[in-house]
């Protein structure tokens, strides 16, 4: 495989702060949460102990046309929005289609769809379902849908590795630009699982936060007495590029990608190994990939999603790897966790810290754990060092998928 230099030169996204980067980022910077109460009965109805969660900013029937939304599961209309942001910011890029590639990945899909389909075929029939269901349920159908829209025809690939895999799909598209696949990709994550099964199943696995009474404040990574994580919806989106072909069409360039990892903890379906193994050598990966040690990286992006199992494990693989004074910043807690979505979602945000040279804070931090060998950013952003920066982004997922992603300045 060669190592050919990989660049982004597009960003999107729409989730629970914004329905763009630049209105995400504005509330990031500001601290701002995007959890709310949920506008429904599921709570009652269902009997479901948590009902609140980040939803979607902007609806998407506000941005696609009827006849889109209509062929779409949410999880694709996500990552279709988000997908047109970042080819727009890129550009909107002169491409062979052979040369383009696209990667989006998703922790589960289009649920939405398959339990719809289920509800009519249960009270109206088999003849009253769709017949676009199983485009629409089948969890490449963003990839498929970006690919088709932008005529990709490198690839499309979706990978699906619970919590990592928007990372881990960013990860896939710099592979296929080294290797030599493709000179662009769309890559990135997408997740709308906001749905009364999937919170009755995590809440009953006992990982979401069940703070009814202070939604907003519910995701606090690192704080002592978190208690699950907060769900939340959405898509991030990036266009990776080889450097020569985007030097050769003049392209703004936000920042590289310089080196991923990564790794299986190999330990269990669900909780992290304790000893965070994995999640350290997913991390020094990406350090060796870049060439760079961990003297070098300033800030880290942490998966960090409030549960007391997992922000610890993690903190602890930090401070080996990168040392106990590198700005480490924890957004799900303004946003929530995206899931299959998270990754790409704060992957765009460690972009934008390099770029800017701010690293977002952690908000909701009250009580901060005991023992914490992290320097975390709390309530305020933190101006990080000028010139030449490099930032980690990590992404955790359930199954024990561990993928780092190390990016510098352009």
């Amino acid at each position: 495989m060669s190592q050919r230099t990989v660049v982004v030169t597009g960003l999107g996204t729409t989730n629970p702060l914004g329905g763009d980067v630049a209105s995400t980022w504005q509330q990031i910077l500001a601290g701002t949460s995007g959890v709310s109460t949920l506008d429904n009965d599921w709570a009652e109805e269902y009997g479901i102990p948590v009902n609140f969660a980040g939803t979607i900013a902007v609806p998407p029937d506000t941005v696609l046309s009827r006849p889109e939304t209509r062929k779409l599961d949410p999880s694709a209309q996500y990552a279709v929005i988000a997908a047109a942001e970042a080819w727009a910011d890129a550009g909107s890029p002169e491409v062979d289609g052979d040369r383009l590639g696209t990667v989006v990945g998703s922790g589960i899909g289009g649920v939405w769809t398959i339990l719809d389909a289920w509800d009519t075929v249960k009270e109206k029939g088999a003849r009253r379902v769709m017949p676009l269901t199983v485009p629409m349920l089948m969890a490449n159908s963003p990839a498929a849908n970006v690919s088709v829209r932008y005529g990709a025809k490198a690839g499309a690939h979706a990978p699906i590795s619970a919590c990592a895999s928007g990372a881990e799909a960013i990860g896939y598209g710099i592979d296929m630009i080294r290797n030599g696949r493709a000179d662009v990709v769309i890559a990135g994550g997408t997740e709308a699982a906001i749905h009364p099964l999937p919170l009755a199943a995590f809440a009953k696995m006992q990982a979401l936060s069940t703070r009814n009474d202070d939604p907003e404040g519910a995701s606090r990574p690192y704080d002592a007495e978190r208690d699950g994580f907060v769900m939340g919806e959405g898509a991030g989106i990036i266009v990776l590029e080889s450097a020569e072909h985007a030097a050769a069409r003049g392209a703004k360039v936000h920042a590289v990608v310089s080196g991923m990892g990564m790794t299986a903890d190999a330990y269990d379906v669900a909780p992290p190994d304790p000893s965070g193994a994995g999640q350290e050598s997913a991390m020094r990966i990406a350090l060796a990939d870049a060439d760079m040690s961990g003297d070098d990286v300033v800030h880290v992006n942490a998966h960090a999603t409030s549960t007391p199992a997992g922000d610890g494990v993690e903190a602890d693989a930090i401070g080996r790897v990168l040392g106990d004074d590198t700005a480490v910043s924890a957004t799900k807690s303004m946003t929530g966790h995206l899931l299959g979505g998270a990754g790409a979602l704060e992957t765009v945000l460690t972009i934008l810290a390099v770029r800017e040279h701010l690293a977002p804070p952690t908000i909701n931090v009250v009580n901060l754990q005991e023992g914490l060998t992290i320097d975390l950013v709390r309530d305020e952003p933190r101006e990080l060092p000028a010139g030449q920066i490099a930032a980690v982004n990590n992404a955790f997922g359930f199954g024990g998928h561990n993928v780092a992603l190390l990016v510098t300045s352009a």
